[in-house]
């Protein structure tokens, strides 16, 4: 009895924040109340309090469902480049970011979290620290990809114009530019079916060319 009565809260739990995901992508997060959650998932408002203090611990319970998974992938991938010598770093840079595209092009659930965060959220008030917690997530990926940079340079196949902090900087703001782009474009007309060359085409100009 114990067991079940877990997983039924489990299953409210999850419940709630699909229904949050609905509202968010219809009315935007500034205009959604706990009440508007409530509705959509069918429970009352004591059950929403239940499970979530507020309406960023459910925002951020919707975010964690796709962007922990993805970081923990971007990671497996930047770490291949960082410990095994015999590895192209540059090729794995730029594999960490279409990990993050081809996530976006098979899961409609990654794409509805990803316009919610970059289009319908207000990084305000209460989600100033949400706003926190993502700057912080950028500069931990920015790390992994400097070490990235560095291992290129050790292998030397990264061209010598720049430093890899600057680089990994660079590729960070890019990729960072082009997924708020991708998200934009609904119709795919202009981003999203050349993603994967535009990521190429930036990590090609960092790799040193080999003079015949």
């Amino acid at each position: 009895m114990v067991r079940k009565t877990k997983e039924d809260a489990e299953l409210t739990r999850q419940r709630i924040i699909d229904a949050a995901k609905e509202v968010f992508l219809k009315r935007g997060v500034s205009r959604t109340t706990l009440e508007h959650i409530a509705l959509q998932a069918e429970v009352t408002r004591g059950a929403v309090y239940w499970h979530f203090k507020n309406k960023t611990e459910i925002f951020n319970a919707m975010r964690d469902r796709v962007i922990l998974p993805l970081i923990d992938r971007m990671d497996d991938t930047l770490a291949i480049a960082n410990l095994a010598d015999d590895v192209d770093a540059l090729t794995q840079i730029e594999n960490s970011m279409c990990v993050t595209i081809n996530g976006l092009n098979e899961n409609i659930e990654m794409r509805q979290i990803y316009e919610i965060m970059m289009i319908k959220c207000e990084y305000v008030d209460e989600f100033a620290t949400v706003l926190q917690q993502i700057l912080n997530n950028c500069s931990n990926i920015t790390e992994k990809i400097q070490l990235a940079y560095e291992r290129a340079q050790a292998q030397n196949i990264l061209a010598p114009n720049h430093t890899p902090h600057a680089l990994a900087l660079d590729t960070h703001l890019f990729f960072s530019g082009l997924l708020h782009m991708w998200v934009k474009d609904a119709d795919g007309s202009r981003f999203r079916h050349q993603a994967k060359e535009l990521i190429q085409s930036h990590i090609n100009l960092r790799r040193k060319q080999i003079k015949l």
